[in-house]
């Protein structure tokens, strides 16, 4: 089949290899999508301890995954306005993606922890037992939230 014959929704991309994170100051929520780039998956969730750790901690998920592209949560104030943590999420994100030389898109992730716990609770698990995951779901939401909007905008 050559590529002309091929529609355009796929020969512009063969796969897809984004990784989501919410930012924290205690953990990083890490999550991956499937090569299609339908379904965020919570993968991992990294104790914050010093800057240099961090990134080689994402590096290595970055590598095996053959990431081409940082997807991180900002936390918009209610208002929509940018404040303290947001500026810091920013500060921090646009060091990693200089270090990683990848490209780093945006999300708002306003309520994606709210929704989270939420989902915890429906679960029957305790949300302040399990602050990792937590973070790692918020991470798949922010990571769904952008690769639906990809779809949606081809």
């Amino acid at each position: 089949m050559s590529k002309s014959s091929i529609p355009d929704s796929i020969s512009q991309s063969k796969y897809i290899s984004a990784l989501g994170l919410d930012v924290g100051s205690k953990r990083i929520g890490v999550a991956g999508c499937d090569r299609t780039g339908l379904i965020a998956t919570g993968l991992t969730t990294i104790e914050r301890t010093r800057f240099e750790e961090d990134v080689e901690q994402l590096r290595e998920l970055i590598n095996q995954r053959e990431v081409s592209v940082l997807v991180v949560g900002l936390p918009y104030n209610m208002d929509g306005s940018l404040g303290f943590q947001a500026k810091h999420v920013q500060k921090f994100a646009n060091r990693i993606a200089k270090i990683l030389q990848l490209p780093i898109e945006y999300i708002d992730e306003r309520l994606t922890s709210y929704q989270a716990e939420q989902m915890l609770i429906s679960e029957n698990r305790s949300p302040s037992r399990n602050k990792g995951l937590i973070d790692r779901k918020a991470a798949a939401l922010i990571l769904q939230q952008w690769l639906d909007a990809r779809r949606v905008n081809k």
